[in-house]
């Protein structure tokens, strides 16, 4: 099968796999008001997912990250690890989660297949962290990391969104911590949502004004991997700790774009901002139908655009970003 490819020239090696839209926590810039069901949502089952990775690897996909929500709130996250790692076209396995339930649960994640993961740590001041994420559970989730260091992950990803008036005086907290700690450190620029106006004016930090406090360090920028997702990564020879930092508003963030998502509903999403994405779930019943969901997904490439346009004030509809494995 074709690699999956847009009219652009783009390639696509990466997929993040919404399983679950629930979360147990309130963060401020995603989520401030805690999960709201909108009904009685029916999310992909292991049989939906099992197909929708079949699919994905057949055309190129060599990473998948699986997102929420909240993924591990799924009772069975550990039997979605080991269907993706089941099939050998799927190269690396990641997920993204808070944190709340990886002391717990990171050997058994491990031994299922999961080899990289990226946990939410907002700040290192617990009393900061409550303030962002609305839960007192910053020691459980610092145990988590050091849980996911002992198990033996090839890449435990600390993710932090910059929030200026909040966590912005974290940085030299979070260099001591990785000057001795072998984990890559991600600071998110704050994004705009249709829906979060007023705290994106409040709150958005530039991530170039971090890059160059970083460059003037002595950080050094590490060429990509072709299955590395948008982030700019920074290493220094004194520290045992890699920096990323994912800035959508740079110039030309776009162009290396390689990944695609699909919510826990079954939707495909060919960027974060789309406001509907298009259906995949008709075609994850039977084993029968990859051939037609390879055609969808070939002509749905077509439709993508060249950029995000939040540079033209476009911010669509997503506030819950991660529903679609922001």
């Amino acid at each position: 099968m074709s690699q999956l490819q847009d009219n652009f020239g783009r390639r696509f090696h990466y997929l993040r796999m919404s399983v679950t839209d629930v979360c147990n926590f309130k963060c401020t810039y995603c989520l401030p008001d805690g999960y709201r069901p909108d009904g009685k949502p029916k999310f992909l089952d292991l049989n939906e997912i099992e197909h929708l990775v079949s699919a994905f690897s057949q055309v190129g996909t060599q990473k998948i990250r699986i997102t929420g929500g909240e993924p591990s709130l799924r009772k069975d996250f550990t039997d979605i690890i080991r269907i993706v790692n089941d099939n050998d076209k799927i190269k690396t396995i990641a997920t993204t989660t808070n944190g709340y339930r990886l002391a717990k649960h990171a050997q058994e994640w491990y031994d299922a297949g999961l080899r990289r993961i990226n946990i939410s740590v907002d700040s290192l001041d617990p009393k900061m962290f409550y303030q962002i994420t609305g839960e007192n559970k910053f020691d459980d989730v610092m145990r988590g990391v050091d849980a996911a260091l002992e198990a033996g992950f090839e890449r435990v990803k600390i993710n932090a969104v910059l929030l200026k008036g909040l966590n912005d005086k974290d940085l030299p907290r979070f260099l001591h911590w990785i000057k001795h700690t072998p984990i890559d450190l991600r600071f998110i620029e704050l994004m705009e949502t249709g829906l979060g106006h007023d705290y994106f004016k409040a709150h958005h930090l530039a991530g170039n004004d971090i890059k160059l406090q970083l460059e003037q360090a002595g950080w050094q920028f590490d060429t990509p991997a072709v299955d590395d997702g948008p982030a700019q990564n920074f290493s220094h020879q004194d520290y045992q700790g890699r920096i990323g930092l994912i800035m959508p508003y740079a110039k030309n963030f776009c162009a290396s774009c390689n990944r695609l998502r699909v919510s826990a509903k079954g939707k495909l999403h060919l960027c974060l901002f789309t406001e509907n994405g298009v259906d995949l779930r008709d075609l994850l019943q039977t084993p029968d139908q990859q051939a037609e969901l390879i055609e969808r997904l070939h002509g749905q490439l077509a439709q993508k655009k060249q950029t995000h346009f939040l540079h033209d004030g476009i911010t669509g509809v997503t506030q819950h970003l991660a529903s679609i494995g922001g």
